[in-house]
């Protein structure tokens, strides 16, 4: 038994240490990327351009990146599962909106990049800006994270999960690109953040009473 569990023990190990490595490996490659496109725009970069800094082969890229947009866009996946997660691991006396609100609030405390307030931001704006590929697929990944969002909203029970999910991304999108604008037009980021966070709570309050009206 002892030999068993040891066994157990090691392949976890094993496998701990793999995903790690492919974590590492694909923010790696997402990070030379980024720092290319910054530097000459992102429609001005070609994937094998990005393998070479990399030092890894173009296919490598792809297995981690399906498609070029996603090497700056890197977040999408993580936007969905952070969404989804919310309301899949919430407490059992709280509401999904009242579990995808506090996520919003974290995200914005930490200082996270799908929080889209901080510093260094404004050049990751720029980027997108410039490219209508990035633009295009910046659409699709909202559209993704409003379907995950909606299929966990369904798995717990909600009235309506699609036009709940919908309306939840709709507010979080609206707030984030306000505040996307301000940064880009120079405000002081911690302005910024202080009337984020003011707008997060009236956003949900607003879809708190619309749930319960309905």
């Amino acid at each position: 038994m002892n030999d068993e569990r040891a066994n157990a023990e090691r392949a976890n190990d094993e496998l701990s240490l793999r995903e790690r490595k492919k974590r590492e490996t694909r923010q790696r490659i997402s990070d030379i990327a980024t720092g290319l496109f910054a530097e000459r725009g992102f429609d001005a970069v070609t994937v094998a351009e990005v393998a070479r800094a990399a030092g890894v082969s173009a296919m490598t890229v792809f297995n981690y990146f399906p498609r070029k947009e996603d090497l700056f866009l890197d977040r999408i996946p993580q936007a969905a599962e952070l969404f989804a997660g919310a309301v899949h691991d919430r407490a059992p006396d709280e509401s999904p909106l009242a579990a995808l609100r506090r996520l919003a609030l974290r995200l914005l405390d930490e200082r996270h990049p799908l929080s889209g307030v901080g510093e260094r931001y404004p050049r990751f704006y720029r980027i997108v800006l410039a490219s209508p590929a990035l633009r295009s697929r910046a659409r699709e990944g909202v559209e993704e994270v409003e379907r995950t969002l909606a299929a966990a909203l369904a798995e717990a029970g909600a009235a309506d999960p699609q036009l709940l999910a919908a309306l939840t991304v709709a507010a979080y999108r609206t707030v984030y690109l306000t505040s996307a604008r301000r940064l880009l037009a120079g405000d002081p980021v911690a302005e910024v953040a202080r009337d984020h966070r003011a707008r997060l709570e009236s956003a949900f309050a607003s879809l708190e009473r619309a749930s319960i009206e309905g």
